[in-house]
């Protein structure tokens, strides 16, 4: 008789390898499946920052929550991944983004999160090698940075320790909705059965909802990283900007790493590749917020491949037509601190029917409507 998993998830990107390991801490039976290897695309070549400030409000919950997974990543996963809370200083670019970064920390207050506002004179005196055009900002001592590299990789060698079914270099060919769950098709290899479906496919997230009725729009975006040689320790906090733009952080080892702009993504040749003419605007950015960057040697720049959705807001939660069904994807270039809460909070949606971690803001509903499930009028 053909294996029944109790929860199959697809895609190995950090959410999806959290919520299998999340499943099994809760007994259930998991497969994973992955059509490369585990940590491979958005999350292995992000920018590594793990930072709650400067989210919106629907994800303040959620970003709270894997806060406190990413302290105690050693016990969960046996390894911090680099993970250190070095702060993260997002920077006013006039008096105009000040005022919101003073509003936006009462949102961060209701959710635990405490962040100073510093003027001018604070950031010249704190952080004395940032450029003197800033009006002031806003320092979040809790958030910090991590090696993205690492973290998928260890959530998956954990989980598989612990009994999850990890296949990697499979591909999901289709799937679809069956008496007592699902059937998965992927390439070379039987189908998997499960009872239920997590869609944690990334940039393919759309693709695969489609499949059960689930219709949204998500394109693709290729953030252009760089990373220099390494100097002496000079940028303390993880660096952002109001509006968006540069941001900036140094690593242990002492290279800068920081990132602006698109790159090309080709999501059907999974492909992507970064641009020169963006890398140079990035490095130009660089120094203008350090100065010291000046002279510094760039040694190499990359990208990979994101799923963006129209809001910038990730899709989490249940599908609207399809019980047993959830996705998390179109994380929008902002997903990776968020990913280990994105899995124990599908972990308990799928295996308990309930979470503890109010999610309604990124529900699919906010794109489409809830048609009947299959088999109904």
């Amino acid at each position: 008789m053909t294996d029944i998993f109790d929860v199959a998830v697809i895609g190995g990107g950090l959410a999806g390898c959290s919520t299998a390991l999340h499943a099994r801490l809760k007994g259930a039976s998991v497969v994973l499946m992955e059509r490369g290897r585990c940590g491979a695309q958005a999350s292995g070549v992000n920018y590594g920052g793990v930072r709650q400030q400067g989210r919106h409000v629907a994800e303040l919950a959620l970003s709270r929550r894997s806060r406190k997974i990413w302290a105690d990543l050693v016990n969960l996963i046996g390894t911090d991944c680099e993970f250190a809370a070095t702060g993260h200083l997002k920077l006013a670019r006039d008096e105009a983004d000040l005022r919101e970064l003073i509003a936006h920390r009462s949102s961060l207050a209701e959710h635990g999160i405490v962040a100073d506002i510093l003027d001018a004179r604070d950031l010249k005196r704190r952080f004395p090698y940032l450029s003197a055009r800033f009006a002031g900002g806003s320092f979040c001592g809790e958030d910090g940075q991590a090696n993205p590299r690492l973290v998928a990789p260890a959530f998956a060698r954990r989980a598989r320790s612990l009994g999850v079914e990890l296949r990697e270099n499979c591909r999901v060919v289709a799937a679809e909705q069956i008496e007592g769950g699902f059937l998965v098709r992927v390439d070379n290899a039987p189908p998997v059965h499960a009872r239920r479906l997590i869609n944690t496919a990334g940039a393919w997230g759309a693709a695969i909802a489609a499949q059960f009725g689930d219709h949204v729009e998500e394109a693709v975006m290729a953030p252009n990283m760089c990373v220099t040689e390494p100097i002496a320790p000079l940028i303390g906090p993880n660096l952002g900007i109001c509006g968006g733009g540069i941001y900036i952080r140094q690593a242990a080892h002492g290279s800068v790493i920081f990132g602006a702009g698109l790159g090309i993504a080709d999501r059907e040749r999974l492909r992507a590749r970064p641009l020169a003419e963006v890398t140079m605007e990035a490095a130009r950015a660089a120094v203008d917020m350090v100065p010291e960057l000046k002279n510094v040697l760039l040694l190499r720049s990359w990208t990979g491949i994101e799923g963006r959705m129209p809001d910038g807001l990730p899709v989490v939660g249940p599908s609207p037509n399809i019980e047993g069904l959830f996705h998390a994807f179109g994380f929008s270039g902002h997903g990776f601190q968020l990913g280990p809460a994105v899995g124990a909070v599908l972990a308990e949606l799928s295996l308990d029917g309930h979470s503890p971690t109010p999610i309604p803001g990124l529900a699919i509903t906010r794109f489409i409507r809830a048609t009947a499930p299959a088999g109904q009028s």
